[in-house]
C-alpha cells in the first residue's frame, strides 16, 4: 500500500456525514516538518521525540474522527521512529491508552520490558504516559484507537498488564475487533456522524475482549484492587482538607471510575463519600484530644479538615462517636472513656 493512497474513498460532505481533521507533512515545507510533526504527536497523542527517515524524506498524514469517549485516528507515514522518555504527561488528554491496528508495513512497539512485532492486521495496546518506543522501518499505515484510562481500567482489571503483547488479527476476537475498526475507518465517508459514533461502543466492547484474551494467566486481581484502593486513599488523604472534595474529584485524580471505586469500597462494607466522612471525623477527634489544639475552636478543627457547616459536623460527630464534639472535648478531660469511638 502506497503511503499516499486515501484510507478511505471519496468522502461525502456536509454537516451530517462524518468528519475528520487531516493533518500533513505535505502541508508544510521540507524543513520545517521534523518539528511541526513533533508539536502534533505531541498536541494530539504524546510527547515523543522523532526520529525522521536517514534519507530525509519525511511524510506523515494523519486523519482523526472524535468518536464518543474515544478518537480513532488514520496514519499513513514514511518510516519512524518514536520514543517516549520518562516524564509527566503535559496534558490531561494524554492520560489514555492506545490501541493499534497495522494495515501496512512493520511496526515495533516497546514498553515496559517488553517488545512486540506487528504484522499487518494484528493489535496491541500502549500507555501514551509511560516510556515506550515506536520503530518503523518502512512505510507503513496503522489505526490508533485513544481510549481514556478510565475506560479501560472500569472494563479490564489488571489492563497494565495488557500493553505489547501481540494480539493476532488473522483469527478469533483479535480478527473481529479489527475488522471493525478497518472498516469503521474505511467506510467514514459513507457513514453519517450518528452511524459512525454509534459503532464507537461495540469498538470498544470488541477491543475489551481482545485484551482479555491476551491478559496473562497469573495475574493477580485482588493484588490490583488492593493496590487500586491504597491509591484512592492516599489520594484523599493528601485532600481531606479540601472541602470540595466529592466522588468526581477524588475519581479525576486517580483516574478510575466512580462506579469501580465504590466498587472497591464494597470490599470494606462502606462508600467512598462515607470513607471521606469517617476519615475527617478521626481526624477531628484527634485535634480534640491534641493538647496542641486546646484554646482552638471547634469550628476550626472542624473547618482544617474539610467540613464547611458546624452544625452538619456535630451532628456526624455524634453519630459516629456517640456524642457532641463539644461534650466529647470536656468528657475526656476527666473521664478518657467516656464516649465510645466505635463505629456505630
Amino acid at each position: 500500500m502506497d503511503i499516499h493512497d486515501s484510507t478511505s474513498s471519496a468522502p461525502s460532505t456536509g454537516p451530517d456525514w462524518t468528519q475528520g481533521i487531516k493533518l500533513s507533512t505535505a502541508d508544510r515545507p521540507a524543513r520545517e516538518r521534523h518539528e511541526w510533526l513533533r508539536e502534533v504527536i505531541g498536541r494530539e497523542y504524546a510527547n515523543v521525540e522523532v526520529t525522521p527517515p536517514a534519507d530525509g524524506s519525511l511524510f506523515n498524514e494523519m486523519t482523526i474522527y472524535p468518536w464518543q469517549a474515544l478518537r480513532l485516528s488514520a496514519i499513513r507515514s514514511s518510516a519512524i521512529c518514536l520514543e517516549r522518555l520518562p516524564r509527566e504527561p503535559h496534558l490531561i488528554s494524554h492520560d489514555a491508552y492506545f490501541a493499534v491496528v497495522l494495515l501496512s508495513g512493520g511496526y515495533q512497539l516497546e514498553q515496559n520490558g517488553k517488545a512486540v512485532f506487528l504484522q499487518p492486521g494484528d493489535l496491541t495496546l500502549y500507555d501514551a504516559t509511560l516510556p515506550h518506543r515506536i520503530h518503523c522501518p518502512q512505510n507503513f499505515s496503522k489505526l490508533i484507537v485513544s481510549i481514556p484510562r478510565p475506560l479501560l481500567r472500569d472494563r479490564i482489571a489488571g489492563i497494565e498488564h495488557c500493553t505489547a503483547l501481540r494480539i493476532p488479527g488473522n483469527q478469533g476476537i483479535g480478527a473481529v475487533a479489527a475488522n471493525l475498526l478497518r472498516t469503521s475507518a474505511s467506510q467514514t465517508g459513507h457513514l453519517h456522524a450518528q452511524q459512525f459514533s454509534a459503532l464507537a461502543d461495540h469498538a470498544l466492547d470488541l477491543l475489551t475482549l481482545a485484551l482479555a484474551s491476551v491478559r496473562p494467566a497469573n495475574f493477580n486481581l485482588s493484588r490490583s484492587r488492593a493496590i487500586a484502593l491504597n491509591r484512592i486513599k492516599d489520594f484523599i488523604d493528601r485532600h481531606l482538607a479540601d472541602p470540595a472534595m466529592d466522588s468526581a474529584m477524588v475519581a479525576y485524580g486517580v483516574g478510575l471510575s466512580s462506579r469501580y471505586i465504590n466498587d472497591l469500597f464494597k470490599d470494606e462494607d462502606t462508600s467512598l463519600m462515607r470513607y471521606i466522612w469517617q476519615r475527617r471525623l478521626e481526624n477531628c477527634r484527634k485535634d480534640l484530644l491534641d493538647p496542641i489544639h486546646t484554646g482552638h475552636r471547634l469550628s476550626d478543627i472542624a473547618f482544617r479538615w474539610g467540613f464547611n457547616d458546624l452544625s452538619h459536623f456535630s451532628r456526624a460527630f455524634k453519630q459516629h462517636f456517640g456524642c457532641s464534639p463539644k461534650a466529647y472535648r470536656q468528657q475526656m478531660k476527666v473521664q478518657p472513656r467516656a464516649c465510645s469511638t466505635d463505629m456505630p
